[in-house]
């Protein structure tokens, strides 16, 4: 079963904000900013893992002390891999309202990247072809 911490565990930011301008044709995101956990919620040696999405879509599972993460294409996946990293005792998993960003090594699905490549890669032709056709 999956709760909300009572306490946030992120900070929020917009995608935008460093950049000072919003993404064309995209309302603007929230972002969760990884923090170290309320050691009132969950002790420090429990091995904790946040599990989200990323701005494509993907699965994120990345351990809050930062060490290991990786991008998957199911959450199943991003789950046993929290899992499998935090063996033999198991692991917290706190699932964000926020997206989330890998900010560390992809230990993940490796494919994962190509086929994030090929859609942004589809999305700019996509943008292409609607503006050379007035659709």
């Amino acid at each position: 079963m999956r709760r909300a911490p009572t306490r946030s565990t992120a900070t929020i930011g917009s995608e935008a904000e460093g950049s000072g301008t919003l993404p064309d044709e995209k309302p603007p995101t929230l972002v969760a900013a990884f923090r170290p956990l309320d050691p009132g919620i969950v002790s420090d040696d429990i091995p904790a893992f946040f599990i989200g999405r990323n701005k494509e879509g993907f699965w994120v599972a990345r351990d809050a002390k930062g060490r290991i993460g990786g991008i998957f294409l199911l959450e199943n996946s991003a789950v046993s891999f929290a899992k499998r990293n935090s063996e033999p005792n198991g692991c917290a998993t706190i699932f964000p309202f926020e997206r989330i960003e890998l900010d560390v090594e992809n230990n993940g699905n490796p494919l994962v990247g190509y086929v994030g490549s090929m859609m942004r890669l589809a999305m700019r032709l996509q943008r292409r072809i609607a503006a050379f056709t007035g659709k």
